[in-house]
C-alpha cells in the first residue's frame, strides 16, 4: 500500500513538474509593470532608468507604447506620458529632472521628486489617459542604492508584472487626462528618441 501511495506521488510530481514546464514555454502575455525610484534628484547620486524592450510579438511591424505613469512618494501622480517603442525596440527613459528629458522634469506641482512609483502599460493605442492594453513590452529598471551617506550604487532588475484590473485601468487614464488639462503643460513628461540614453 505504502508503494503504491509513493508510485501515485511521484506521478503526480512529474505531472506537476511538466505542467510547469508547459506552462513556461507559453510565454508571458503581461501588460501592466510596476517599479521604484530612490534617490532622483538627489546630490552626488547616479542617474537612473527605466528600458521598455518591444518584443515584437504583436507583430513585425507593430509598434507598443510604454505609457508612465510616476508617482511621488505620497501617491500622487505627477507626470504621466506615452513612448512609442518600435517592434524590435528599446524605450530608454531617465529618472533625474536634471535630464533633457525624463520621467520626473515636469511633475505637476513642480517639486522635484526623490522618490516614488512608476507604473507601465502596454499600450497599441500610444494614448497613456485612454490606454489599449495590449502585451508585448517587458521592462528593466535602474535603482539607486545607498552604500555610504555619501556614495551610491545601482542595480538593474525586471520590473514586476502586475494585474491590471478595470477599476485600475480607468483610474490611471483618469488621473492622466485630468494631469494634462489641469497641468497647463505640467504633469506631462517628454519621452527620449529610442535608446539614446546609453
Amino acid at each position: 500500500m505504502k508503494r503504491l501511495g509513493l508510485l501515485l506521488f511521484l506521478i503526480l510530481a512529474v505531472a506537476l513538474m511538466g505542467g510547469n514546464a508547459l506552462a513556461q514555454n507559453v510565454g508571458d502575455n503581461s501588460v501592466f509593470f510596476v517599479t521604484y525610484f530612490s534617490y532622483a534628484n538627489t546630490s552626488g547620486a547616479p542617474n537612473a532608468a527605466v528600458r521598455f524592450i518591444n518584443d515584437g510579438s504583436v507583430g513585425t511591424g507593430a509598434n507598443l507604447w510604454a505609457d508612465y505613469y510616476v508617482f511621488d512618494d505620497s501617491q500622487e501622480l505627477q507626470e504621466c506620458c506615452s513612448c512609442e517603442v518600435t517592434a524590435d525596440g528599446i524605450d530608454s527613459q531617465w529618472i533625474n529632472a536634471a535630464s533633457t528629458d525624463s520621467l520626473t522634469g515636469n511633475t505637476l506641482t513642480g517639486k522635484p521628486l526623490t522618490r516614488g512609483v512608476i507604473k507601465v502599460i502596454s499600450d497599441s493605442a500610444g494614448n497613456a489617459d485612454s490606454p489599449t492594453p495590449t502585451a508585448g513590452l517587458r521592462g528593466f529598471a535602474v535603482h539607486v542604492q545607498p552604500l555610504t551617506k555619501s556614495a551610491y550604487g545601482v542595480t538593474e532588475t525586471k520590473v514586476a508584472d502586475s494585474n491590471l484590473t478595470t477599476s485600475e485601468l480607468g483610474t490611471l487614464g483618469q488621473l492622466c487626462t485630468y494631469a494634462q488639462l489641469l497641468g497647463s503643460g505640467s504633469g506631462v513628461c517628454s519621452c527620449t528618441p529610442e535608446d539614446h540614453d546609453f
